[in-house]
């Protein structure tokens, strides 16, 4: 298997779709590396077609890193692996779960620009989200290269905001979207995802391209009146989610979309909840705290 990259938008630049792989077979050190760069030069890949199940979708994403084990873990859910976050409207038993119901309040949360998992003390590396039902319309997903976004700030932002640290808060984040966390996360969530500090700016090490690391899990900037902060994050999400950084994504069956969290934000898109739509994701933690 030899693997191919073309930039789905030449305009937009920071997404590719990526041919050649079947991903439900084995793969060496040596085939696995092109995938691995190919994430660092676009950090949006595209695999169409890729009929994975559970344990096929884990044994890949492996080859990245150490996988984290979905927080919901602790509730019924429809798949067999700590390590699959269920993105789902279908509940273990088969019908759609109701609209206003605690599981979609919760995930109501991925319609904010984020990048996953940085309310984590290591937050992810990358996501693996593999589409296995799709509605006829809606719930794409849309991606922001916060690499461009950090080479457009002015200098003197940069010199501003490289060495910031900002709080992440899963709680924050799922508040802006009316879930109430202390009423609804069950103890051993809460216990999981305590705020956590995080560097406004990351950098890919392999690389050393910067990128903004601003999405809506951060609470605030640490060291900032709340209102400078606010500000400052307001401006900044503006910077980094303008419609000439943007990749959209429209699912198809089959579809496997891997993303750098280091280096894009991403947000879902509602669609009619009376059609399923049913994704798995698998995320990689990243080598460490990053402030």
């Amino acid at each position: 298997m030899s693997i191919t990259f073309r930039p789905i938008n030449a305009a937009i630049g920071f997404a590719a779709e990526a041919t050649g792989m079947d991903l439900r077979q084995p793969l060496d050190h040596d085939a696995f590396l092109p995938i691995r760069d190919g994430l660092d030069e676009y950090a949006v890949l595209v695999f169409r077609g890729q009929d994975l199940d559970e344990d096929s979708q884990i044994a890949f994403s492996r080859h990245f890193g150490a996988l984290e084990k979905s927080i919901r873990r602790h509730r019924a859910r429809a798949v067999n692996h700590d390590e699959i976050s269920d993105i789902t409207n279908v509940a273990p038993d088969g019908t759609i779960y109701p609209i206003d119901s605690e599981h979609m309040s919760y995930n109501l949360g991925n319609q904010l620009w984020h990048a996953d998992s940085s309310f984590k003390a290591i937050p992810a590396l990358a996501s693996l989200l593999h589409a296995c039902e799709v509605p006829p319309e809606g719930g794409a997903t849309e991606f922001a290269d916060q690499r461009a976004a950090w080479d457009s700030l002015s200098a003197d932002m940069q010199a501003r905001i490289d060495g910031m640290v900002g709080e992440h808060s899963l709680a924050h984040s799922r508040a802006a979207m009316g879930y109430d966390a202390d009423a609804k996360f069950l103890d051993a969530e809460k216990a999981e995802v305590p705020p956590v500090p995080q560097a406004l700016v990351q950098t890919n090490s392999r690389t050393g391209r910067k990128a903004l690391y601003a999405g809506s899990h951060v609470a605030g900037i640490i060291g900032l009146a709340r209102a400078e902060s606010d500000a400052l994050l307001a401006a900044l999400r503006e910077q980094a989610t303008q419609p000439h950084l943007q990749y959209h994504h429209h699912w198809q069956v089959g579809d496997l979309v891997i993303w750098d969290d280091r280096a894009t934000l991403h947000r879902g898109r509602p669609w009619d909840n009376s059609f399923r739509r049913v994704m798995r994701r698998t995320t990689v933690a990243g080598d460490g705290p990053t402030a």
